[in-house]
């Protein structure tokens, strides 16, 4: 991290603009310890951007373009699975970082803390993902991966309970969702070191939807709204895809994300 950089939005800034994946996830862990050893300020004076930089691989695809992956049961297909969930994590470091940074002054402290650690966990996921890769003879950046992920953080960058709504408490839920199945699939061909990373993965991002749901239904609270109705006004007004079942109930409701949240969102 420059030296220059003493406060928490600037240092947000300089992880979003890091494009190189390992420099990225560098950044990330050396900006959260900076955080947690009290090296940042609390300020917030840098402007955000738009759009982080990135590598020049992968190539980014529209999400109806990408190639299909096939059955897991290959190595190639288990190579396509591993490097679109290293996609996945990878964005989700820019992710955390924009939270902090673009709305991290709205609350107290603790929303950094917290936001600070989500952001050093998804490096970390990137990091073991992206050595499970090479250890298969491949590495991320080596297939295309979708473009469709930051939209949803283009589109909620003016409302802080959109961005939760949306981003922890859809997209991360539903990777609660579908990742039992895909850890079985892992497994059920002989890679357990493969599923043993997607447990650890996924025991974390219960935790990231658990930090998306309490800020979010705490904010609605104070503005005096009520915070499951909220939540499904946002969706439906943000969200382009579906909330579809089915939902890992008991993953969602160790996040707080109960079913009064999204039940009446199933499609």
């Amino acid at each position: 991290m420059p030296e220059d950089v003493t406060d928490v939005g600037a240092a947000c800034v300089h992880v979003l603009m890091t494009a190189d994946p390992h420099a990225k996830l560098m950044a990330a862990r050396a900006v959260a310890r900076a955080w947690r050893l009290g090296r940042l300020a609390h300020r917030f004076d840098a402007a955000l951007p738009d759009r982080p930089s990135r590598p020049l691989t992968p190539i980014l695809l529209p999400p109806a373009q990408m190639p299909r992956r096939g059955k897991i049961g290959s190595d190639r297909a288990r190579i396509a699975m591993l490097h679109a969930i290293a996609h996945i994590e990878f964005v989700a470091i820019d992710l955390a970082f924009d939270m902090v940074g673009r709305f991290g002054g709205e609350f107290p402290k603790a929303f950094t803390d917290q936001w600070m650690q989500v952001g050093a966990e998804e490096a970390m996921h990137f990091a073991l993902l992206d050595r499970r890769l090479r250890q298969l003879g491949s590495h991320y950046g080596a297939l295309p991966a979708h473009d469709g992920l930051w939209q949803a953080a283009s589109e909620t960058s003016g409302d802080v309970l959109a961005r939760l709504a949306i981003v922890p408490m859809v997209l991360e839920a539903r990777a609660l969702d579908i990742t039992p199945a895909t850890i079985e699939r892992f497994e059920s061909v002989g890679d357990v070191i493969s599923g043993r990373i997607l447990r650890r993965i996924m025991t974390d991002e219960i935790r990231h939807v658990a930090a998306g749901t309490t800020w979010f239904t705490s904010a609605a609270n104070r503005l005096g709204l009520t915070p499951e109705n909220h939540y499904q006004n946002l969706v439906r007004r943000y969200f382009r895809g579906s909330v579809k079942p089915p939902f890992n109930d008991s993953a969602r409701r160790q996040a707080g994300l109960t079913r009064e949240f999204y039940a009446a969102l199933a499609t």
